[in-house]
């Protein structure tokens, strides 16, 4: 297959990313919240011993910072809390609130619904299709993106 021929599947994947992403913003905009903010209470609700910041941050591939604003936020609010770590306690453990449970279970579980709900709409052969050949151009996505030589 030549680069030309490539070149128009990648374009035609990309759309089907974006319609992907594009539904998770569309959803946590109802709700005043970004599609990064949605995420990161996806990660918290289905955490229920709690996550560390770097786990998030590695989950999402977003950096300190970013995530650090979203937590700062959800703690304003009351939705979630901080406590120290017993093996390190320069990490924090992240934990939904009564507060953060009640405003995220409006939220989350309907949203994990829809994507098992989603997929449930595939034969088994099909998801594991899904899954194999996502899994191949996400690794070699990652292993291309970072042979890219800085400038």
């Amino acid at each position: 297959m030549n680069r030309e021929e490539v070149t128009a599947y990648v374009n035609q994947y990309c759309v089907l990313r974006d319609v992907q992403f594009a539904s998770f913003e569309k959803y946590a905009r109802k709700y005043n919240l970004t599609a990064k903010e949605l995420f990161v209470l996806d990660l918290i609700w289905f955490a229920p011993n709690g996550c560390l910041q770097w786990e998030i941050c590695e989950r999402l591939s977003a950096t300190k910072q970013t995530i650090s604003a979203i937590i700062k936020k959800f703690l304003k609010k009351g939705y979630i809390s901080l406590t120290e770590s017993k093996t390190d306690r320069r990490n924090k453990i992240i934990r939904l609130t009564n507060e953060g449970i009640e405003y995220t279970k409006k939220i989350i579980p309907p949203a994990a619904e829809a994507e098992v709900d989603a997929m449930a709409e595939m034969t088994e052969d099909d998801i594991a299709e899904l899954i194999r050949l996502t899994t191949m151009f996400s690794n070699h996505m990652k292993e291309k993106f970072n042979e890219i030589k800085e400038v």
